[in-house]
């Protein structure tokens, strides 16, 4: 039997290519990629149980974390993450005109911010045109003379390569995640764990991450988002070394922490 995986299309977008190499990583049963349209998409296929597997990115090393997949995650409780993959991004300008013609660029938001400096400076009156994803955004431009997107060189086509790279930060790469229902792994070398504290109060978030440091877990990664509850109130997102020489007694199969998600 197939394993659906949903990903963000549609075809040619940085996470089909993602989607493929975390199916492999994970050697699913004969993988069969869906696109879907939007992130959010993407989650609820999984969610309601139209697919077995979802490959969405969490984080950029340049714009930092997602936040509808860090979002998606708080909501849907019962998704857990089973294997992350970082994936060099290199974003080229493409279209069927020349650069000097360009007054709309189009590309995933994402992508628009890591290329924000090299548009300003190469093509400063140029109009930003959000879309679902650079592959969404490659299939508009095609035929147009005014019209560029940004997005990966391999999935150019018909289009001119106007420039390539045009990201700002050489190192620009982007972690994606492959989401299942499945119980989480006990045998990851890093966690992801999401919290919200009980109140507003001095010393409460110190609090809740000296138990983390109590348990001799490192670190690495600590980001918020509004609880979308009330103006104020955060839920934090993390992530955790799981470096078994240095974890004081502790095993992912206890949870001491919560909920964990391995990756």
């Amino acid at each position: 039997m197939s394993t659906r995986v949903a990903y963000l299309g549609p075809k040619g977008t940085y996470a089909e290519k993602a989607a493929k190499a975390l199916a492999a990583l994970e050697n699913l049963d004969s993988p069969k990629f869906s696109p879907c349209k939007g992130l959010r998409s993407v989650v609820e296929n999984l969610a309601n149980n139209l697919c077995e597997a979802a490959v969405v990115p969490i984080e950029n090393s340049v714009e930092g974390g997602v936040t509808t997949t860090l979002d998606s995650l708080w909501k849907h409780k019962n998704l857990f993450i089973h294997r992350a993959l970082v994936l060099p991004i290199q974003h080229s300008l493409l279209s069927s005109g020349s650069i000097s013609t360009i007054s709309e660029v189009l590309s995933h938001p994402q992508a628009i911010a890591q290329c924000s400096q090299w548009l300003n400076d190469n093509i400063p009156n140029a109009v930003h045109l959000p879309t679902n994803s650079t592959a969404e955004a490659i299939r508009m431009v095609k035929g147009s003379s005014f019209r560029a997107a940004i997005g990966s060189k391999d999935a150019s086509d018909e289009l001119n390569i106007l420039a390539y790279p045009i990201n700002d930060i050489e190192g620009n790469c982007t972690r994606f995640v492959l989401l299942s229902k499945n119980d989480i792994k006990v045998n990851g070398n890093k966690a992801s764990m999401a919290f919200s504290l009980k109140s507003n109060s001095p010393g409460a978030l110190l609090e809740a991450l000296n138990c983390i440091a109590d348990l001799g877990l490192n670190m690495s990664r600590i980001e918020s988002r509004p609880s979308k509850r009330e103006l104020g109130e955060y839920v934090f997102f993390i992530d955790l070394d799981l470096n078994h020489s240095n974890k004081k007694g502790v095993s992912c199969d206890d949870k001491p922490l919560g909920r964990l998600n391995i990756a």
